[in-house]
């Protein structure tokens, strides 16, 4: 089986470097392309056997997976373009949320899916959200989750649900690793430890708070009432997060929703 990778920008690096590293599969079976040819170059003085085609063509050729990690907005001319080499045979996987499986069925005949992934995958963690096309079978559905359980917990979602689940499997780490880091600059600002330690121990807490619902020894509600004494000093912190943080989380989906409705709005155009 030869996979091919359009893209190799930040998720579309991802991809390549979890895979190998995983050994989901072997440098040999990867076949990648970049718009700027040097980025994908530069994967192949790290894994040799790799091989780096001239065009997106080439790639959607020679691939029977291909994984489609470019723009929203450069989705469509691509398409166009790869069609008339996307037997029937072939997958073609869309890594974006604005692109539905219904926009993708509407210009290539090969069979399709979207798989979003996470900056997660890297460590061989988090989720990875699958949507099926209308002419994948149960052993294409087979193969997708054996690749991918190799770097993530595969998770099939519905269209409908696409950008909340994105919001919360994809983009969630970069939210709170901002939270993580206004709480280490609060501490530094309040207090004398430095911000190195107070950068250790709270990236010590959160990787010790996953694997605490990783092993599934607390839920979230369960976890707050374990550490929160009545009358310490975990309860009094507590009431400042309910009192201060209010909405912040509905309209961070708020935002994240218009934007994605102007990114659809803006694809529905060219696919129209």
């Amino acid at each position: 089986m030869r996979i091919g990778i359009i893209g190799t920008g930040s998720m579309g690096s991802i991809l390549i470097e979890s895979f190998i590293e995983s050994t989901a599969v072997t440098p040999s079976q990867l076949i990648i392309t970049n718009r700027t040819i040097e980025k994908a170059q530069a994967f192949q003085e790290r894994y040799p056997a790799i091989h780096v085609a001239e065009s997106s063509k080439d790639v959607a050729r020679e691939a029977d997976i291909l994984f489609i990690c470019v723009k929203p907005l450069q989705f469509h001319p691509l398409l166009k373009e790869l069609n008339t080499v996307l037997t029937k045979e072939k997958l073609l996987i869309s890594i974006t949320s604005p692109i539905s499986i219904e926009q993708l069925e509407s210009v290539v005949d090969c069979k399709t899916a979207r798989i979003i992934p996470s900056i997660t995958n890297r460590a061989f963690a988090g989720t990875s959200l699958v949507t099926l096309g209308s002419t994948c079978t149960s052993d294409d559905l087979e193969t997708l989750q054996s690749l991918f359980r190799h770097i993530s917990t595969p998770v099939q979602i519905e269209e409908n649900i696409t950008r909340v689940a994105s919001d919360i499997a994809s983009c969630g780490p970069a939210f709170f690793s901002f939270l993580v880091q206004a709480f280490v600059d609060a501490a530094v600002r309040q207090t004398e430890i430095s911000k190195e330690e107070a950068t250790q121990l709270a990236s010590e807490m959160f990787v010790g708070f996953g694997k605490l619902l990783e092993k599934e020894i607390f839920t979230l509600p369960t976890l707050q009432e374990r550490v929160s004494v009545p009358g310490g000093v975990t309860g009094e912190g507590l009431k400042v997060l309910r009192e201060e943080i209010g909405d912040m989380f509905d309209h961070l989906f708020q935002q994240t929703h218009a934007k994605y409705r102007e990114d659809l709005e803006k694809v529905n155009d060219q696919f129209q």
